[in-house]
């Protein structure tokens, strides 16, 4: 019992940053987006390519503005199918990741890619150890997040149960959406 509740605190205690420098690294995001020239292709990243990041890509799709290319990576695993609880709550809210298969990061999707969209901080540390020079182009997602949050990272669903695959969903929906709208700001900035 005292195990358990110390367990808790311990987390808790790990992720009070997270928590209380979520608006200032929102606002710091949202600046740095707001500078960056429009982008014609944006990268969604996470660690396997088969939860997370599909279904960022998949609304992003819906939600940026036409001429933009979206695509997502991993860094294991190419060729894997989106797990079933991924497809059956994707499905739920209008995505289609039936025919999603995982590819790797490849330098081709770096140099492509004007903005990466990272799923946690080690995964930002991890690209820009690849290439030192993507430091201004990687955005954690969950720094966007518009409602309090308890962890910065968008936690990874794989291997849950479909209820956890509606949280993450819903969390990187509101993500994306603000992603989209900042975007949508600049174009609309560079067509007055």
């Amino acid at each position: 019992m005292l195990t358990d509740r110390l367990r808790f605190l311990a987390q808790g205690a790990r992720h009070l940053p997270d928590r209380m420098l979520h608006s200032w690294r929102r606002r710091a995001a949202a600046g740095h987006l707001a500078h960056q020239p429009l982008p014609r292709a944006v990268l969604f990243v996470c660690h396997g390519n088969i939860c997370r990041s599909p279904y960022a890509a998949a609304v992003a799709r819906k939600l940026l503005p036409a001429g933009v290319t979206v695509e997502s990576a991993g860094f294991i695993g190419p060729g894997r199918p989106s797990p079933p609880e991924a497809v059956a709550v994707a499905a739920e809210r209008g995505a289609d990741l039936t025919s999603h298969r995982s590819q790797l990061i490849t330098a081709e999707h770096l140099s492509r890619a004007d903005i990466m969209v990272v799923m946690d901080p080690q995964q930002r540390r991890h690209l820009i150890a690849m290439r030192p020079a993507l430091s201004d182009r990687v955005v954690l997602l969950g720094d966007l997040d518009p409602e309090p949050i308890t962890r910065r990272a968008v936690p990874d669903p794989v291997e849950q149960p479909s209820e956890v695959f509606r949280s993450c969903y819903d969390r990187i929906e509101r993500c994306v959406r603000v992603f989209a709208a900042l975007r949508r700001e600049g174009c609309d900035d560079a067509q007055s």
